[in-house]
């Protein structure tokens, strides 16, 4: 088992070049490779998604892009993020980071961009978001509850926040297992308390004070086809920035017309943070937020109701596990083992399933968003029989009317808004 473990441990060669460039039309952009020196060795990526895959990372060092009067975002000497990452701002590396370590990093700051009016914290893995969330309170604050959105999923995961960490924040970092955290600047005492865990990478990225810079600018998104060809498109831009942004659920039908309850201020708020944390998740997604910080993220699921069952089935689990932890410090699933010869285990889970059972899984008066929208009622019903009390969804569909109708139908009423935006992401 020994010899299996050193394939995660072991740098792929690098074949790429110490430069790249692209040139579209007559507009030329030229990058280079990123290298970083960790323990007297100079390599790149340690590899790509998976150990055997060469990879490398490379920053924009020249040149500007403009397509239909857009200017685009792939250009040098912007706030230092992921690509512009030097030995500086590794202020502890544990090893050469990995493809998965900086893409999980940089989705955070995709998400957080759209999150710089309060301190904001992101739990990623897979390049999902596991929990997030924001609020007045503090970094520390956002980050306990977007740890709490889903504690069995963040084991190993990344962490980036929009503010300085703080010392609470980092005993909560330690308190758990995490591969990365990126943060603009650290409080004096942070770092030496975050050096505890020696294979933790402490990454300090001070664009990420500077998001607003360049919200709402577009990037050259890339992606590369199974035969070697490659689609080129703009990144995703979100819309909705204030909860003014947000469009009045109406639609016409047979010359009748369907409007729905606006939301309050707390339901507009809410469903305005979950919609821009929906900018990184895999679609087709849901997700459940409250008072600031996310319930259940659903991702990567190919039809609409079906997404929002299995969310649903998440945060049931998600919210178990959050209470047997907080009452026996041990995993739900640890409980349930012990509970199969244990009486007294059995009974605690029996009374936690019933808590579960009636806090409908933490998800009664949560908002919920989703990333397109719901050609069917189904899955707003689903949702509203949780406790949903507002929604946020493209509309479009032909079927808006009867979607309309599930929530004026609902008692208490439900709010709802369109964004007048799809937000996929695959």
């Amino acid at each position: 088992m020994s010899d299996l473990k050193q394939m995660y441990k072991t740098l792929a060669e690098d074949p790429f070049p110490s430069e790249l460039t692209i040139e579209l039309g007559s507009q030329k952009l030229v990058f280079a490779k990123r290298t970083w020196v960790v323990d007297g060795q100079e390599k790149g990526l340690r590899y790509g998604e998976n150990p055997g895959q060469p990879a490398a990372l490379y920053a924009p060092k020249e040149g500007g892009l403009e397509l239909d009067g857009v200017a685009l975002r792939n250009t040098p000497g912007g706030p230092v993020l992921v690509s512009s990452t030097r030995e500086e701002h590794m202020i502890q590396a544990g090893k050469h980071p990995g493809k998965t370590n900086f893409t999980d990093v940089d989705n955070g700051v995709n998400m957080l961009q759209y999150l710089t009016a309060k301190p904001a914290a992101v739990i990623l893995k897979h390049n999902n978001p596991c929990g997030a969330a924001w609020n007045e309170a503090g970094v520390a604050t956002a980050l306990q509850n977007a740890f709490d959105c889903d504690r069995i999923a963040a084991f190993g995961g990344a962490v980036v926040v929009n503010r300085p960490l703080d010392m609470a924040a980092a005993e909560i970092i330690n308190s758990a297992y995490f591969e990365v955290v990126a943060a603009p600047e650290f409080e004096p005492g942070v770092v030496d308390v975050l050096k505890r865990r020696k294979n933790l990478r402490i990454l300090q990225l001070p664009g990420l004070a500077e998001l607003e810079s360049f919200v709402g600018q577009p990037f050259l998104d890339v992606k590369s086809l199974t035969d070697g060809g490659l689609v080129l498109q703009f990144s995703f831009v979100n819309r909705i920035r204030t909860v003014d942004d947000f469009l009045p659920a109406e639609a016409e039908k047979d010359g009748a017309v369907y409007a729905a309850r606006k939301p309050t201020a707390q339901e507009a708020d809410d469903l305005l943070f979950a919609w821009a944390v929906e900018a990184g998740v895999t679609s087709n997604s849901v997700i459940f937020a409250k008072n600031g910080a996310t319930t259940a993220i659903g991702t990567g699921e190919q039809d609409r109701v079906g997404c929002v069952e299995i969310t649903i089935s998440k945060a049931y689990t998600k919210y178990a596990d959050r209470l047997v932890f907080a009452r026996e410090g041990v995993s739900l699933y640890e409980l349930e083992a012990k509970a199969k010869t244990d009486e007294a285990a059995a009974k605690t889970l029996e009374e936690i399933r019933a808590q579960v059972q009636e806090a409908r899984g933490g998800l009664a008066g949560s908002v919920l968003v989703s990333d397109g929208f719901f050609p069917f009622r189904d899955g707003v019903d689903v949702a509203i029989a949780q406790g949903v009390t507002a929604i946020a969804q493209p509309g479009g569909s032909i079927r808006d009317h009867e979607v309309i109708e599930a929530v004026n139908q609902a008692s208490p009423q439900v709010a709802m808004v369109f964004t007048g935006q799809r937000s996929f992401k695959h």
